[in-house]
């Protein structure tokens, strides 16, 4: 997974690469991959934002004619203008429409102005957003980005009798898996990563921790270390953030959330404050 180069500061990733002349389009990729970064065009799969690959390979296993593997690539801080004229345009309007609606779709504000800031640099016109809205939505609706907009303050009401039970989440997803280093709601933010199993011993998990903050959740004991030290890393790395606050149980395998967290520090090359916070099995603060 990914590596900081200690020469350079790139990242080495795992990202999924297609040969087109392998690929018969049959589109059994497409539902596999989480992030939604693939899409059937012009009769080939393709890779539409690799920002957005989380280069586990769920797709690979699912390519009857080997059209598809992981590959490491060492790569630079993500920037939209190289991919829009390097990968984007010259695959044709219609990726570029596809591109631009995933971008939308992620919430990605920032980097739908630079590819179309791009495409009129270049002199490419498109139709109207609504043609672009035409092309399929992309991914699977669970791990699709969203932040949520209280409208109705329903997020601040207290029920008199049993206290304030709503929910605090301001952003979806929340596993840490799933997060991707570009959602809008990470830059500047306060993020508190919290292992699983706290909000099921903590009552006011919610009040006390998700409130206000971008949120990211996992297991050091089930899930794989690696792959959550370098998806914290580019977080890091990309967002300004202004602090990290690790929540976790009192059981010795949780203590290896906070040692994922000073790596991740390590390998973004950053300085930013955090802080450790442990409950009890018995659902109180240590």
């Amino acid at each position: 997974m990914d590596k900081s180069s200690k020469n350079n500061n790139k990242i080495l990733r795992d990202i999924v690469e297609i040969n087109e002349e392998l690929c018969d389009g049959c589109g059994l990729c497409i539902p596999e991959c989480a992030e939604g970064a693939l899409q059937l065009i012009d009769g080939k799969a393709r890779l539409l934002s690799d920002i957005f690959c989380d280069g586990l390979g769920a797709c690979v296993g699912h390519c009857p004619k080997g059209a598809m593997v992981v590959t490491k690539k060492e790569t630079e801080p993500y920037d939209e203008k190289t991919v829009m004229l390097e990968k984007i345009i010259p695959a044709g309007k219609n990726t570029i429409k596809a591109h631009l609606q995933h971008l939308e779709n992620h919430q990605a504000d920032d980097l739908v102005r630079i590819a179309r800031a791009t495409l009129k640099a270049e002199g490419i016109e498109l139709e109207e957003k609504k043609e672009i809205d035409q092309i399929l939505a992309c991914g699977c609706p669970g791990s699709q980005m969203r932040s949520f907009v209280d409208d109705n303050n329903d997020n601040n009401k207290t029920d008199s009798k049993q206290g304030d039970l709503s929910s605090k989440l301001g952003h979806w997803p929340v596993q840490l898996s799933l997060l991707s280093p570009q959602a809008p709601y990470l830059k500047n933010s306060d993020l508190v990563i919290i292992a699983d199993c706290v909000a099921f011993a903590y009552g006011n998990t919610h009040n006390e921790f998700i409130k206000g903050n971008t949120v990211a959740i996992g297991c050091p004991k089930l899930d794989e270390v690696e792959p959550y030290i370098d998806k914290l890393a580019a977080i890091i790395k990309n967002n300004n953030l202004n602090s990290i606050k690790v929540v976790i149980m009192e059981v010795p395998c949780c203590g290896g959330m906070v040692n994922i967290v000073k790596e991740s520090i390590i390998r973004a090359r950053e300085v930013i404050p955090f802080q450790v916070t442990i409950i009890s099995t018995e659902g109180k603060k240590i």
